[in-house]
């Protein structure tokens, strides 16, 4: 698993707009792209069998916010392939 200090930040974010409640949330594969800021995209593992996969857009120090979950996608698993969206 890759540790991402802000994950546990947008764990929540994930779960009221996904109307879910993950025992898990462990990231497993990630993808960055930098824009005035980082946008992640992180394949996240919520359950024995289920993945999702998270945009998140991390903003430049100076700006002092924290991880935005800008959108995700449900019903993945752990052989989908990680791309941008």
């Amino acid at each position: 698993p890759i540790i991402f200090p802000f994950l546990l930040q947008v764990k929540p974010q994930f779960e009221s707009r996904a109307s879910m409640n993950c025992g898990v949330f462990t990231a497993i594969v990630f993808k960055t792209q930098v824009v005035a800021g980082t946008m992640y995209f992180i394949k996240v593992q919520v359950s024995s069998s289920e993945y999702v996969h998270l945009k998140v857009f991390q903003s430049l120090p100076h700006e002092n916010l924290g991880p935005s979950l800008v959108s995700f996608q449900t019903g993945k698993t752990r052989d989908d392939p990680l791309t941008y969206f």
